[in-house]
């Protein structure tokens, strides 16, 4: 799996920015036992609070893809996403159009999309009550650590609450 070449990019992506965990070591995927499509299934085999897993949620904002990344105990606010931010519909995006703008499948999508180019994020509040969090490596099998602060440096993405 350390092979696939979401994991690698993704990597490479990190090593790239200088990315690091919350013990300032450089931030590594890792990859896990099993599939973790959700939160909570992640969670459980990383052994932290399901808050501490940065879910990268794609949606479909007037047409453009709008990355969210929220915490895991949190269900993004759509209607107040868009007014927040002056867009007329924001919606769950289907799996090609997350597949086209990620190159990633759902389940896996990571914060970081390296070949394409940058989308629009938002990053949530709650993330930032842990020192470190969890987010997906390219697929439903990593994750890599990393702390709130570079997460929304290496994405650019706007600290807002989204629930």
């Amino acid at each position: 799996m350390q092979e696939h070449p979401n994991v690698r990019a993704v990597q490479e992506a990190l090593d790239a920015a200088g990315a690091r965990a919350a013990d300032g070591r450089p931030s590594r995927v890792r990859i896990l036992p099993d599939a973790a499509p959700t939160a909570a299934a992640a969670a459980a085999q990383l052994g932290v609070e399901v808050g501490q897993i940065a879910n990268s949620l794609v949606f479909d904002a007037d047409g453009a893809p709008l990355l969210v990344l929220t915490s895991g105990a949190h269900r993004v606010d759509t209607a107040r996403i868009a007014k927040e931010h002056g867009i007329e519909k924001v919606r769950r995006a289907n799996p090609d159009f997350v597949r086209t703008h990620t190159g990633q499948v759902i389940g896996g999508v990571a914060p970081i999309h390296p070949g394409r180019p940058a989308m629009r994020t938002l990053v949530d509040t709650a993330l930032f009550s842990f020192a470190e969090v969890w987010a997906a490596g390219g697929v439903a099998h990593a994750v890599f650590p990393i702390t709130p602060a570079e997460l929304e440096r290496l994405t650019g993405g706007a600290v807002t609450d989204v629930a």
